[in-house]
């Protein structure tokens, strides 16, 4: 499968180019807000884009959706509307001879998914390289919690990628955030993580974490 990471914009966001080579069909993921830097390299790969997948509805990740819609008629796919596919989770997207499985994750939003592709996740606000997704009320840090619980039975070889350029580095793996995410060192005991959630300014400035 071609993969590629594309800076693109806003808040240090990623996007996504994921494709079959052998049909040459795309999927696009969060190609905002500035969809033309995943346009350029569709169009530099040959691709075609089928579809336009958002891990969640904020603006600096949908918004691009428009102009693949336009340019290659791909159909936009969520887990909420708007959308002209909405998933669920453990959905398979088929994208040529490949395919793509989704996992709702909520708690940065309701609607929050990350999306696996072969070893690759991308995982939007729901988990950075050694943070993770904001969230804004105890009751959604508990949300977060669960979700982030269950990443973390996925195999440790499972690669992350996230939707902003804002932690360690543009990338991990399952086995490296378990093992060194202060979040997810935290996932035994929501209290503990909660806490880290509330002090998280007072603690990045004690540890030198930017």
């Amino acid at each position: 499968m071609i993969f590629e990471q594309i800076p693109s914009g806003g808040d240090r966001n990623f996007g996504y180019i994921l494709a079959c080579e052998e049909t040459r069909l795309a999927a696009v993921v969060d190609p905002s807000p500035d969809p033309l830097a995943c346009a350029a390299r569709v169009d530099a790969l040959g691709l075609t884009v089928r579809f336009v997948l958002n891990t969640h509805s904020h603006y600096d990740h949908a918004s691009g959706n428009a102009h693949f819609q336009r340019a290659h008629r791909a159909l936009v796919v969520a887990y909420d509307d708007p959308a002209d596919r909405r998933v669920e989770d453990g959905d398979i997207i088929d994208l040529g001879r490949s395919s793509l499985r989704v996992f709702h994750t909520p708690g940065h939003t309701p609607d929050s998914i990350c999306i696996l592709a072969g070893k690759r996740l991308i995982t939007g606000d729901t988990l950075f390289v050694g943070k993770v997704g904001g969230t804004y009320s105890r009751e959604e840090a508990r949300v977060e919690f669960e979700s982030l619980k269950r990443l973390m039975t996925l195999p440790d070889e499972i690669e992350v990628w996230p939707g902003h350029d804002v932690g360690v580095r543009p990338s991990s793996t399952i086995g490296e955030e378990k093992t060194t995410n202060p979040f997810c060192l935290r996932l035994n005991d929501f209290s503990d993580f909660f806490w880290l959630k509330e002090n998280w300014a007072a603690y990045k400035k004690e540890h030198g974490i930017r």
